[in-house]
């Protein structure tokens, strides 16, 4: 048994399995999250009826997909009908393997880190566009069709995006990306005098499309396509799709954050007395949505739903208490400033769905190559020569 618990390979299966456990709740509930926000802007309150102002929705959904029938075409290819969720799945959780949540806290640093994440992230087109072709329907191949053109076209200006903070960088380690932010004393957002912030709007743009978000959702247009390249699928199949997208989300906010944001640094990392950031910034956060959230008891009429809502209270507040002890501080800040960072670009991501229509088809093509592609390559030669300077 000691061999077996002190094995090499253990330990990072382990992490492994924690880290895809950690994925799949945030997955969820960033669902919840994102029909809140959506609600908000619609004056509209969202899912209020499963739990306490709905906090066990997604708990139920994952229920109902589970325990949902699961129909596949009689003249489907069902092999590969199978099979392509699961890379969809796959390649997205893959990428968490080499991204620092935190100084201490990640997976594998590798030399070309952000060299995976875009292999990844180009293998998992494939699942989307066999899911299309498998189900043997006009509609699901139209839809994968429409993404194998579209995700290639937006790969190329997202990939230019990428390049422009490598060269700044002089890595492709996600760790030494930070490292160098960290020596630097700058996040590369506002290297080269402020014009790294053009290759930070086309990768939000780019990446967005990537993600078949609105208002690029074209592969799974419903008012044109019903439902797109998963149109016959169902119950769990269909779950891992948008298990994939989400994952997707929260893959390319977690890059962009790394690669322009400083990743788990807080601001402005070089002035010292700077560093109680790290304990007032945590407190107000969660001690505020604490004590936020105890107002509306109140306006709650079941028992149990105000005493699951203030023990949810209270767990904040505490864990604003925590961050005030140095020890947890100092090894937990970079977690919170990781979070944080890519909580506000996964809002960004939502608030474009909830504001912009659906783009038409030539207008998403035109955009890509005759606006994305330009752009992204002449932040290349600005910022190369700005780097001389």
């Amino acid at each position: 048994m000691d061999a077996i618990i002190h094995h090499p390979i253990i330990g990072p299966i382990l992490a492994t399995l924690v880290t895809i456990g950690v994925v799949l709740l945030v997955v969820a509930y960033l669902t919840l999250v994102e029909r809140k926000v959506l609600a908000d802007f619609q004056v509209r309150l969202g899912p209020m009826r499963t739990g306490p102002h709905g906090l066990l929705q997604p708990i139920a959904d994952a229920l109902k997909l589970l325990i949902k029938e699961d129909i596949i075409p009689t003249e489907a290819d069902k092999a590969i009908f199978w099979l392509a969720p699961v890379i969809s799945t796959f390649t997205g959780l893959t990428a968490f393997a080499v991204i620092p949540f935190s100084k201490y806290l990640y997976l594998a640093d590798v030399n070309v880190g952000l060299l995976v994440i875009s292999a990844m992230s180009a293998v998992g087109i494939l699942g989307i566009i066999l899911g299309g072709w498998a189900s043997n329907s006009h509609y699901p191949l139209l839809g994968a069709l429409r993404s194998a053109a579209q995700l290639v076209s937006y790969e190329v200006a997202l990939s230019f995006a990428l390049l422009s903070g490598v060269m700044v960088a002089g890595t492709l380690s996600m760790q030494g990306i930070i490292q160098a932010q960290q020596a630097r004393g700058i996040w590369f957002i506002f290297s080269n005098y402020g014009f790294m912030i053009v290759p930070f709007v086309v990768y939000i743009i780019a990446g967005t499309a990537e993600t078949n978000r609105a208002p690029f959702d074209l592969p799974e247009a419903e008012s044109e396509l019903v439902g797109g390249f998963h149109t016959e699928y169902s119950g769990f199949r269909w779950s891992l799709y948008f298990l994939a997208e989400y994952t997707n989300i929260l893959v390319i906010s977690s890059v962009a954050v790394t690669l322009f944001w400083g990743g788990w640094l807080r601001p402005f990392p070089s002035v010292s007395w700077l560093a109680a950031l790290n304990y007032i910034v945590p407190l107000l956060v969660f001690a505020g949505s604490g004590l936020s959230s105890l107002t509306l008891v109140r306006k709650m009429k079941d028992p149990l739903q105000q005493k699951v809502l203030v023990a949810v209270a209270l767990l904040l507040v505490l864990i604003g208490a925590v961050y005030m002890i140095p020890a947890f501080n100092a090894a937990a800040s970079g977690i919170f400033w990781f979070v944080f960072k890519v909580s506000a670009i996964v809002y960004l991501m939502i608030w474009f769905r909830g504001t912009f229509p659906r783009f038409r088809y030539d207008q998403l093509m035109n955009v890509g190559w005759k606006v994305m592609i330009p752009v992204g390559m002449a932040a290349i030669v600005i910022n190369a020569l700005l780097g001389l300077v």
